[in-house]
């Protein structure tokens, strides 16, 4: 059953204990005035391991995740949540767990037909170096905000990437470089929305190019062959289905020379500031800031109790 504006108590949970923190803390600021404004009743709760007091001393019942990262975006606070019965925005525990793993996502989009993706390999620290042909993209597996993740064009350069990520998370994925335009695809309850381009000065959208205001530029809609942007409308779909992903996501595409989409990721818990990339979709379709977030609220869930004995 949807929050009701006149009884529900809506804690927007942000900021935790992740390296995405910072960008969680802006995201959740974000939502709690749009909520406000459109007449919720709303306490912001920075997200730490008393987590579970402060939402039952702030008699929340139902929670807004401005979440990123790890202990937010990976089924976590989403498990304690169900146990507690308090509904919840976003995926659940197990879509959750499966996107936040970059390893996981790909094993279980391997078999989905309109998902196509770049090779790759898995490292551990005692492992033998990748064998992929250079270019490769090495990343942690288990991370976003693009935080560890570095394009190694030179043989000598790799052991220090897989150095860096592993110090993030001990599996690294190393991907094929695929060249070609970044887009993304945001999906709001099996819809997608209008694909966005991402035009990156530096060529390569890293943490600087993706939180540095001036250094990079967004085209909605993407300035892309139209098969290209119904490929990847139809593939970010089919992705967030088939992670069984719920309320938002977004999807992430590199779009090479033979306009066929690659994917990248899949993001269960967005950036969800008024610039960010989903809202700015949504805008695209005459959604605003405030329509979305609400949106979102109002297909909160919580997952049925069990019978007892």
């Amino acid at each position: 059953m949807a929050p009701e504006r006149s009884t529900a108590r809506v804690g927007v949970l942000l900021g935790g204990l992740s390296s995405e923190r910072g960008v969680s803390l802006k995201s959740g600021a974000a939502v709690a005035k749009a909520l406000r404004e459109r007449g919720w009743d709303v306490v912001e709760i920075d997200v730490g391991r008393d987590l579970p007091a402060r939402l039952v001393q702030e008699r929340v019942t139902v929670a807004w995740l401005a979440l990123h990262g790890r202990f937010g975006e990976d089924g976590c606070v989403q498990g304690m949540l169900e146990v507690m019965g308090i509904p919840y925005t976003g995926s659940g525990v197990r879509s959750s767990a499966v996107c936040m793993d970059k390893v996981a996502t790909k094993a279980a989009l391997a078999g989905v037909p309109a998902v196509r993706m770049a090779s790759d390999a898995c490292w551990r620290r005692g492992d033998p170096l990748p064998t992929l042909p250079l270019p490769v993209v090495v990343k942690p597996a288990v991370g976003g905000s693009t935080i560890g993740i570095t394009k190694v064009t030179e043989a000598e350069a790799l052991p220090a990437a897989l150095e860096a990520a592993a110090n993030l998370h001990e599996l690294v994925l190393v991907e094929s470089f695929i060249a070609g335009e970044e887009i993304t695809v945001a999906v709001i309850d099996g819809e997608a929305l209008p694909v966005v381009r991402i035009v990156p000065d530096s060529g390569f959208f890293d943490y600087a190019a993706k939180y540095t205001k001036g250094l990079t530029r967004y085209e909605v809609p993407a300035a892309i062959p139209a098969a290209s942007a119904i490929a990847a409308q139809r593939a970010a779909v089919a992705a967030v289905a088939a992670v069984d992903g719920s309320g938002l996501c977004r999807v992430d595409f590199i779009v090479p020379a033979d306009g066929d989409p690659v994917m990248l990721e899949v993001n269960t818990l967005p950036g969800m500031t008024p610039t960010s990339l989903s809202p700015m979709a949504a805008g695209a379709v005459g959604v605003s800031f405030g329509e979305l977030v609400e949106r979102i609220l109002l297909g909160a869930h919580v997952m049925a109790a069990e019978a007892s004995g």
